[in-house]
């Protein structure tokens, strides 16, 4: 049996303990949490307890430890470049919680520190690329069925009076910098990669501190897609997270599954004209042709999801497979939200 990756995961708070520590307990034949690091002592405890791992709450000293092989950062957002560049210059591999950086510059100097052939390597957790909702809607895109999908419109809505660290600009707070991460990531796999055009408004609504909870951008994908994304901590009534338009179909997100309703692929569509002439009074704006629709649930899927990140990474680092996030994709997600930040009026509530 091959070791498993042993892990110094420094930042045991919500994503630290609440998501890693949950998502890795089941996975203790690939990863070991060999070490943890915090500044608050008593939260490495449970590691202690559950898995024997070794405390720390000197980050430069746990990564003086040569048993520690890769180091999981789910420190704050204003610390990842930090944390991440001390790691891979004690040469250490990484795994860099979203959002990648605050700004490119500091993307492009970790790339520079982490793509070596040689390595160490670095690794950025885009983990909302195995979503279940996010991969079937890619799969019934790629099916067909729908025919030629013109726009989707993705959203995270709800209403949060929020007021810890993420409402503060200066600790890497904003909705850009949290949700947005995942959803410009999804946004930019539906545009084919890339964009052309980009339309983007940020709001402050609802939460404290002095950061956007209310986003809206709108890509031209290279793809010719319209794609319409929208997060929001001020909206009291939810919306679907995934809807899908395509010229022989639709899709609706509700209770993890696609309500679906697409013409019969089976049956051709007889040719059309436009006709010049005036129409009757008691003509209709379509024409006399009887539809064959197809309306189904299409369930979201069983497996992981989002936890499955650390399958990938695995594979990876033990067996050498590409690992699925490329760091260029990652960047890529960063500068659009330099660009939504450099190019957007920002109205505070």
């Amino acid at each position: 049996m091959e070791r498993p990756i042993r892990i110094g995961l420094v930042g045991l708070g919500r994503a630290g303990f609440g998501m890693h520590r949950n998502e890795l307990s089941t996975r203790q034949d690939k990863f070991q949490f060999y070490a943890v690091c915090d500044i608050i002592k008593e939260r490495t405890v449970p590691f202690v307890e559950q898995f024997g791992s070794k405390a720390y709450t000197d980050y430069g000293e746990m990564l003086k430890d040569d048993g520690v092989e890769l180091v999981s950062i789910a420190t704050r957002s204003c610390d990842h470049f930090a944390h991440a560049k001390m790691a891979l210059l004690a040469g250490k591999d990484v795994m860099l919680e979203k959002p990648f950086c605050m700004h490119p510059e500091q993307s492009k100097e970790l790339i520079a520190l982490g793509s070596q052939p040689a390595g160490p390597h670095l690794y950025i957790r885009h983990n909302r690329r195995f979503e279940k909702g996010f991969k079937k809607a890619m799969e019934i895109i790629d099916s067909g069925i729908l025919g030629d999908v013109f726009e989707i419109k993705l959203t995270r809505n709800s209403y949060q009076r929020r007021c810890d660290w993420q409402t503060i600009s200066e600790f890497g707070g904003g909705q850009l910098l949290n949700w947005g991460p995942h959803i410009i990531d999804h946004s930019l796999r539906f545009c084919g990669g890339a964009y052309t055009d980009m339309y983007s408004a940020i709001r402050h609504v609802a939460a404290a501190g002095d950061c956007e909870d209310h986003i809206k951008i709108v890509f031209t994908g290279v793809n010719g897609r319209i794609v319409d994304m929208e997060i929001s901590g001020g909206a009291a009534l939810p919306t679907p997270e995934y809807r899908v338009y395509g010229s022989r179909g639709a899709l609706v997100s509700a209770d993890g599954c696609f309500k679906a309703r697409y013409l019969d692929p089976n049956v051709e569509l007889a040719p059309i004209k436009a006709d010049p002439e005036t129409p009757g009074a008691s003509a209709g704006f379509g024409n006399s042709e009887k539809l064959e629709w197809i309306e189904e649930d299409i369930p979201f899927g069983d497996g992981d999801g989002t936890a499955s990140i650390w399958d990938h990474l695995y594979e990876t680092i033990r067996h050498g497979k590409k690992y699925p996030i490329a760091l260029s994709e990652a960047l890529a997600v960063i500068e659009v939200i330099e660009k939504v930040k450099e190019n957007t009026i920002f109205q505070n509530k």
